[in-house]
C-alpha cells in the first residue's frame, strides 16, 4: 500500500510539473512533441493469408504463405528475410534463414515443406509430424540497409489490430482425414481415466467424416453406451475434430454427455488426440479431458 501511495504522489507531481509548462514551449522543452524530430521505421501489413496448413501427406511440395503489403508511411522497403521456428521463440538468433524476398507492393511470402527442412539443415521425414507448429517471422529490409523485426519493434505494433502488422505467423503441420480410422488403438493418455496407459481398445468408423468412440468411453467395466454413443467429427482438410454427437452417450450410474471437442485425428498415422469437454448429471461441467490413441 506505501509503494502504491508513493507512486501516486510521484504521478501528481508529474502532472502538476507538466501543467506548468506554457504551449508555446512544449515543442522546445520536449523535442518528442513534434513529429518532425522523429525518425521513421518499416513494416509490412497482412494484405491475406493464401494457406496456413502444411499437409503432411505430401509434405515436400505443400507450401504455407501470406500476402504483405508495406506500410506506406514509413521508409521505403527493400526486402523481407523470412525465418522459421518450430514452436515459437523471440531470440533471432534461434530463427531458421528460409529465403529473402524483394518487396514491391503487394508480395506473396511462402514456403514449402522442403524449404523449412533445408533451412533447418535436415529431411522433411526427419523434422515434420502431425500436430506440430511452426512460427515464421519477417525481417523488413531498408533501401538505406536497416532491418526490422519484433526484436526491435514495440509490441504494441503487433497486438493494436488497427495497424494491421504481419510481423510473425503460424502455420500447422496438418493431415486430410481420409476415414478408415477403425482398428485396436493403444491408450497413451486418458484424463477420464476409464482406461490406463497402454490398455488396447477399439475405435469404429462412424457416419462420413466421423469417428466413433463408444467402445473407448465408457469403459463396459465402469458404464454403458447410451443412444449413438459418443462420437466426433473431422474436418476432411485438416483431421481438426470438433464436437459430433451432443447426446448422452454412457451411464455410468449417472449420465455424461460430451459439450465440446478440440484436437486432431490424423488418417495417415493412425493418431487420434483430442480433449473432449465432459457433463455429468447430478455432478456438472467436468472439464476438458484428453484422450490420446495410437493405431496398433
Amino acid at each position: 500500500m506505501k509503494k502504491i501511495f508513493n507512486k501516486i504522489l510521484i504521478a501528481i507531481a508529474f502532472t502538476a510539473l507538466v501543467s506548468s509548462c506554457q504551449k508555446d514551449d512544449l515543442a522546445l522543452n520536449n523535442p518528442f512533441v513534434d513529429i518532425n524530430n522523429l525518425g521513421k521505421g518499416a513494416y509490412v501489413t497482412l494484405n491475406s493469408s493464401t494457406n496456413v496448413n502444411l499437409n503432411f501427406a505430401a509434405i515436400d511440395a505443400s507450401s504455407v504463405g501470406v500476402k504483405i503489403d508495406p506500410y506506406e508511411n514509413g521508409v521505403k522497403i527493400k526486402e523481407v528475410k523470412l525465418f522459421v521456428f518450430k514452436g515459437s521463440s523471440a531470440d533471432p538468433t534461434k530463427w531458421k534463414l528460409i529465403k529473402t524476398i524483394p518487396v514491391t507492393g503487394t508480395t506473396t511470402v511462402s514456403a514449402t515443406g522442403a524449404e523449412i527442412a533445408k533451412a533447418y539443415g535436415t529431411t522433411t521425414a526427419a523434422l515434420f509430424a502431425p500436430g506440430q507448429f511452426y512460427t515464421f517471422y519477417h525481417q523488413v529490409v531498408t533501401e538505406d540497409g536497416k532491418t526490422y523485426d519484433i526484436s526491435n519493434t514495440l509490441g504494441a505494433l503487433e497486438s493494436a489490430s488497427g495497424y494491421k502488422a504481419c510481423m510473425r505467423w503460424t502455420a500447422f503441420v496438418v493431415c486430410p482425414f481420409t476415414g478408415g480410422m477403425a482398428g485396436t488403438y493403444k491408450v497413451i493418455q486418458d484424463d477420464w481415466e476409464d482406461w490406463s496407459p497402454g490398455a488396447l481398445v477399439k475405435v469404429t468408423d462412424g457416419d462420413a467424416g466421423e469417428v466413433n468412440l463408444s467402445d473407448v468411453w465408457p469403459n463396459p467395466k465402469y458404464g454403458d453406451k447410451l443412444g449413438k454413443g459418443l462420437t466426433i467429427k473431422v474436418n476432411a482438410q485438416t483431421g481438426a475434430a470438433s464436437l459430433g454427437s451432443t447426446d448422452f452417450f454412457a451411464d455410468y450410474g449417472y449420465t455424461v454427455k460430451a459439450t465440446s471437442v478440440s484436437g486432431y485425428v490424423f488418417s495417415c498415422t493412425g493418431y487420434i488426440g483430442v480433449k473432449i469437454g465432459l457433463f455429468a448429471t447430478g455432478y456438472g461441467d467436468q472439464g476438458g479431458k484428453n484422450l490420446i490413441l495410437q493405431k496398433q
